[in-house]
């Protein structure tokens, strides 16, 4: 069995379903664990993003795909050397991996023709079906099975005290700095359960593009930087953003420093294992009475007014 992974996620579930001697190649967004950056890299970028702000980024691709080009490069000539039997792929997000257009427009490329499975989850309990799908396609089905169990009984330990607490704080997850987007799909989902409530993000649905007037109305008190694409020091060095947005300071979560940045890549914009562990995180930052983050030092950190001010 080859495998080549076109989408960082569908990488992460299947090393955690012990398939790394079967992946042959990967995108250049691949990065966990870390053993997989061994791996030869079939896909890229098409944006050189690391010169760009924020709001450049989101005009680039704006453009691109108001153009009708792709946002990825796919190495034709190593995808036929690597030669896969399988492609693990999305057709969620144009902006997140390669989508249905690029797959099908490399797949008249191998002979014999490679099985694409196809991973388009939408919530936490698409997710969990992701992992048993992928556990079904090669072989795995048992340890996908234990796997989903597994965090299954995480979220549990977590969604099974929400009924007890007695206050819900608006949250406000940010996926997009400057221009401000809501988050979307799942992450609505994980601050429920968590113990807060985004009232600006619908579940199930893609992230949006939203007014920043609409942040200031909804007056959010724990605030939440998740820019899609971003470790936590990207999101940190580019936190500084956020007071040009009028009213900025008026917001209930800067007033009382509930702001912070995470390590969005890791736990929150690929939809794979470890989206359990940022549900952990998002409980410990809406609900730190109940919640003691146990995971990485480098997933989250406060920001104070002075932090944000400081480019």
């Amino acid at each position: 069995m080859r495998i080549i992974s076109f989408l960082p996620s569908a990488t992460e579930i299947a090393y955690a379903l012990g398939l790394e001697e079967h992946i042959v190649g990967v995108t250049h967004e691949c990065d966990y664990p870390r053993q997989v950056k061994k791996k030869p890299v079939v896909v890229r970028s098409s944006i050189d993003t690391s010169v760009l702000t924020p709001a450049e980024i989101d005009v680039a691709i704006s453009q691109h795909l108001k153009d009708g080009k792709s946002l990825y490069q796919v190495d034709e000539a190593l995808l036929r050397e690597l030669a896969p039997d399988m492609i693990l792929t999305q057709d969620l997000c144009q902006v997140c991996a390669p989508s249905g257009d690029e797959v099908s427009r490399v797949l008249p490329m191998l002979s014999p023709p490679a099985h694409v499975v196809w991973l388009t989850p939408k919530n936490l309990t698409d997710i969990f079906t992701t992992i048993v799908q992928v556990g079904k396609e090669t072989g795995t089905h048992d340890e996908a099975d234990e796997l989903v169990a597994s965090l299954r009984s995480r979220v549990e330990a977590v969604s099974s005290k929400r009924n007890a607490w007695q206050l819900h704080p608006r949250v406000f997850c940010m996926e997009w700095l400057t221009p401000p987007y809501c988050s979307g799909h799942w992450m609505p989902e994980l601050v429920e359960l968590a113990g807060g409530v985004d009232g600006l993000a619908e579940k199930g649905k893609p992230s949006l593009r939203i007014p920043w007037e609409r942040v200031v109305e909804y007056a959010p008190e724990v605030l939440i930087l998740n820019p899609c694409g971003y470790d936590l020091e990207g999101t940190v060095n580019q936190a500084h953003l956020l007071t040009q947005h009028p009213g900025w300071s008026k917001i209930p979560a800067v007033k009382t420093g509930r702001v912070y940045a995470v390590d969005a890549n890791s736990y929150f914009a690929r939809p794979g294992p470890r989206v359990v562990d940022g549900l952990e995180l998002l409980a410990t930052l809406i609900q730190p009475e109940h919640f003691e983050w146990l995971g990485s030092g480098d997933a989250y950190q406060p920001l104070s007014a002075d932090d944000i001010a400081t480019p």
